[in-house]
Parts: C-alpha cells; structure tokens; sequence
C-alpha cells in the first residue's frame, strides 16, 4: 500500500472512499463533517440523530455519496469517548475500517489526521497511527496459497490536511509509521514461514538481507566458530538437529564510538520438538514460532537503521532446531556455557534459556551496557499472562521502567514480574553450577532468573513473549498469525534511550 501526505479539502477528493472520525456523543456536526454532511443534504446528521451513528470505538458506518462527492463511499469511523482516546486506539480503529473496506473491494482511501488535536494527539502522532494501524490490519501471510484471494488489496491511503503548517509533522509522523509497520511485517513474515522455510540458515540469510538494506553490519558464527567461543549451551542443544546452527551478530553503529550502549538478544529456536523431553503431539506444529524473538530482533534492526538515533546497537541471534536424535541433548547432560559456567540438564525442552545464556555470555564478553532479551521462553508466562500481555523481568529498574513506556508507546502491553532471590534455591543444582529448570512453580520467574545469572551484574531486562507471540483470532491491528511483538517496543526503546 502506497501512504501519502497532501493538502487539501477532502471533500474534493477523488476516491473510492473517505474515512472521516467521529467520536462518541457528538451532536453538532462541524468543520470538515458539516461539509460533507451539507453535501450529502443532511445524511450523516440524520444518522445520528437515528442513533444509527453513536461514534463508538470500532465503529464505521458506510455511506454512498451517490455522485454528490467525488469520492464514491463515506465511511463515519467511531474514536470513542474523547478523554479514553489513544494513539493505539486510532491504529486500532484504522485497522479495522481498512479491513471493512477491503471487503467492500475498496482500492484507495482518503482520510483526514484520525484524532490529532484530541486528547493531547499531535500531528505527527496521528498520522504514525493511521500508517501502522492500516498496514498492520492488512496484513496477510499467503506465500504459500495458490488459490487468489477473495478480495483484493487497498493500493493507496491519503491522509488529507487543511492547514500547510502540519504538513511536516504529518510526513514525519507517517514515514516513522510506515518503517514501524514495515519492520512488525517482516518478524511476522519470519514467524509465520513453517520451519522448512525458516531454518538457522535461513534466518541468517534474512539478516544479511536487512544488513545489505539497510547498512548495517553482519557476521555469522557457524559451528566451528562457535567451538573456539565456548558456546557448549548453544552447541548442546543443536546436538540433535541436522540443521547447522548459526549464531547471528547485525552492528548499527549511530555514533562515534565502539561502545556498545545496548545488546538485543533473540531465541531463534526454529522449531522446538522439545528434544528428547519431547513435547506433545497436539499443537506442535505452533512451535515453528519458537524463533519470534529472533525474528523481532533482527525486523528492530531493519527499523533502528532507518530511523538512524545516535545510539551503537548490536543484535545478537543465537539460531538452532531442538530435536530428538541419535546425537541430541540428554536429560542429566552437564554443559559448559561461554564464560564457564556448568549447567545441569533436567528436562531438553528448557533449551531456549541455554542459547540465551550464550548469548549474553557474548553480550558480556563486549562489553555492552545494556541488555535485552527477548524470547519465548515459558508456557508459565502464558498461564500467569495469557496472550495479552508479555512478561517483564529484569535487574535493573530503570531499564524496566523504560522497557514498559516503550510498550505502552507501541501499544503493546507489558507486565513486571518478580525475580526475588528466594526463587533462585530452585534453580540449584548438586552436580553443577546451576540446573536448567527449577520446576513447575514459578516457572517463568525461574526460568528468567537463569537467564538472569549469565547477564551478570549489567543492566538487563527479558521479555517473555511466549503467550504474545502469536494469536488464534484477530485483535485490532493483529491478525491470525504472528503478531510481530515486540519490534516496535525494541525500536521505541533505542531511539528513547538515543534521546537520552
């Protein structure tokens, strides 16, 4: 879909459809809507007057204009009640008038800047609203359906403004929406492959994609690299799998400087049988997206290089399978992480935690200030959590706290969780220095509490994604599938810290 900025009345526009915003409970019709309510002789105020229109979040009313506009359809979008309005309640209403007029075989919208001066919402804000909400609701993932699709895509969407001096603040506020939108495709474009399209090859080659796109640099660690490096606990739990593990490093560089002010982390399990600890067959097949937070690393990067803060990122995607085999992972296995810590294996099926603990052992090695990662880790976190909201843990507050406003920013909901040192007696081992599961209480506070003990004492946070990842019904601006969360929390997280 191609999005554009311009100036104009958008009365006397030209389209298969206007969008105009409403919101909940009013009455008298003014600037642009009594324009086109005077034009359509009266027809939007009469539906109101009908209750027909209410202005309620989500809701859009279709008028035709019957040859009285030049635009053929009008559509009146709910935003709701005025002191409830977010920029995540414009992308969510955006989504969902694009999908109702894709149904309607709608090939160009125009609308006016959704909400901009309500509720504190610049101009800016609004449209990076409208660009993410409509690109990320129309989404769809067919690379491999022969048969065409029902309905045909939305080619272009305008956002028409009156006055020139928002002009600027508009295209800046859409470009930032559109590389936002673009980078969430991408990781959901990675999760939704099936495994055979996406195995640790594969993912190192999307990200030397994005690294010669976007110029950024790129290194891949194979197998015998990875040797020399000590990475036992990546190594281990690639044991199993015929598939070469890669260890995938991408480098922005926004300043002056070999400083690495923050490392983002990724699990890339491409697919998880569980491995010897096998999993059960039902629903196993969703295990080709144990690799989401790889992907949303690496689609953050594609961003970060875009929207270039003045902040060195490093990117760090530990990728593997975890299958059963000959050679594979065996409970009660001993492993020597990078760094040298001894690690006790009490079920297979724990092995995200082990790449990551690689990971981060490299993240320490250069020395980053700060570390993110993100992975899906527990099924505990979904239990506690659902599929609504990711799991926060970390040691240092301040970076928490900037890690949830990021989310709060993006639209995606976060939750602290508690790592105090009295669940650490269940992550003790007999035989090592540390075992890779502390049971089924707690499961996710453990489980990051591991993670934790190869961060050491460097500021760092772990985002548990394992119930956000992916969804089975749509949700506002997120369809069946991969959700892509949380690439724009990363983004939002290094351009706030880049301020900073």
């Amino acid at each position: 879909m191609e999005i554009t900025v311009t100036i104009g009345d958008i009365s006397q526009f030209e389209a298969d459809a206007i969008v105009l915003n409403l919101l909940e409970g009013t009455k008298e019709l003014n600037g642009i809507l009594s324009v086109v309510d005077d034009a359509l002789d009266g027809g939007i105020s009469q539906l109101i007057t009908q209750g027909e229109i209410k202005g309620k979040l989500g809701e859009n009313t279709l008028i035709h204009s019957l040859g009285k506009l030049p635009a053929t359809r009008v559509v009146i979008a709910g935003l709701g009640k005025e002191s409830e309005l977010t920029q995540d309640r414009i992308r969510g209403a955006v989504a969902g008038t694009c999908q109702m007029l894709r149904g309607k075989n709608v090939k160009s919208i125009t609308t006016v800047p959704q909400g901009a001066g309500v509720a504190g919402i610049t101009h800016e804000a609004a449209a990076q609203a409208i660009a993410e909400g409509a690109l990320l609701g129309l989404y769809t993932f067919r690379r491999h359906i022969t048969k065409e699709p029902e309905h045909g895509e939305i080619e272009k969407l305008t956002i028409v403004e009156a006055d020139q001096s928002n002009l600027i603040s508009l295209e800046q506020g859409c470009r930032k929406g559109e590389v936002m939108a673009k980078a969430t495709i991408l990781a959901r474009d990675m999760v939704n492959e099936p495994s055979n399209y996406m195995t640790p090859t594969d993912m190192a080659q999307e990200a030397s994609k994005v690294a010669e796109t976007y110029g950024l640099s790129v290194e891949v660690l194979d197998k015998e690299r990875m040797e020399e490096l000590g990475m036992g606990a990546l190594l281990g739990v690639a044991r199993g799998s015929h598939q070469p593990p890669k260890f995938i490093i991408l480098n922005y560089k926004g300043r002056d400087s070999d400083e690495i002010d923050i490392a983002l982390v990724g699990k890339a399990i491409t697919f998880d049988s569980g491995g010897i600890s096998l999993k059960p067959a039902a629903n196993m097949g969703e295990m080709k997206g144990d690799m989401s937070g790889g992907a949303a690393v690496i689609a953050a990067m594609a961003a970060i290089a875009q929207l270039k803060p003045v902040i060195n990122v490093m990117a760090l995607v530990p990728a593997t399978e975890n299958l059963p085999g000959g050679s594979a992972l065996k409970p009660a296995d001993i492993l020597t992480a990078m760094g040298g810590k001894t690690i006790e294996i009490v079920s297979t099926d724990a092995e995200g935690r082990l790449i990551l603990a690689d990971a981060l052992g490299y993240a320490r090695k250069h020395e980053a200030k700060r570390i993110v990662d993100v992975a899906t880790l527990t099924g505990a976190c979904v239990v506690a959590l659902g599929t609504v909201t990711t799991g926060v843990f970390g040691n240092n507050q301040e970076l928490v706290d900037q890690v949830i406003a990021s989310g709060a920013e993006a639209g995606e909901k976060m939750w602290q969780m508690p790592i105090y040192d009295e669940y650490k007696e269940q992550n003790k081992s007999s035989v090592a220095d540390i075992k890779n599961t502390g049971g089924r209480n707690a499961g996710a506070i453990t489980a990051a509490l591991f993670v934790g003990e190869f961060a050491g004492d460097t500021p760092w946070v772990h985002l548990d994604i394992a119930g956000t990842n992916m969804i089975d019904k749509p949700r506002k601006y997120e369809v069946k599938g991969a959700t892509g969360v949380p690439v724009r929390t990363l983004v939002n997280l290094v351009t706030t810290l880049a301020e900073k």
